[in-house]
């Protein structure tokens, strides 16, 4: 089974469609999201999407690491890393294999 990858042109995709919206609102919608997403985690605060999971900014120490092709001891610098971790919610929907239900209109 081949997975196709969601990109952001989907993504526009789905929220023109929703919203009825011409394709390049949607696609500001998109980006102004992401930006304000990455801007938050650029200055250190963490970005909490209810019902989904929470991006942080972790700091990472300096500590040795194995050049696998080699067996080499190498220094792994320090740095600034951001992790995702998702809601109980969004775990167990991935479990179970069903996207959340569609709002009734």
């Amino acid at each position: 089974m081949e997975l196709k990858t969601v990109t952001r042109a989907d993504l526009v995709e789905t929220v023109a469609q929703k919203t009825k919206l011409p394709r390049a609102e949607a696609a500001k919608i998109v980006s102004g999201v992401f930006t304000h997403i990455e801007r938050e985690l650029v200055r250190g605060r963490p970005v909490k999407l209810s019902r989904f999971g929470n991006f942080m900014v972790r700091q990472k120490n300096q500590r040795i690491g194995r050049n696998p092709k080699t067996g080499r001891e190498v220094p792994i610098t320090p740095r600034t890393v951001v992790t995702f971790r998702p809601s109980q919610l969004l775990k167990d929907r991935v479990e179970k294999g069903k996207p959340r239900a569609k709002k009734q209109r």
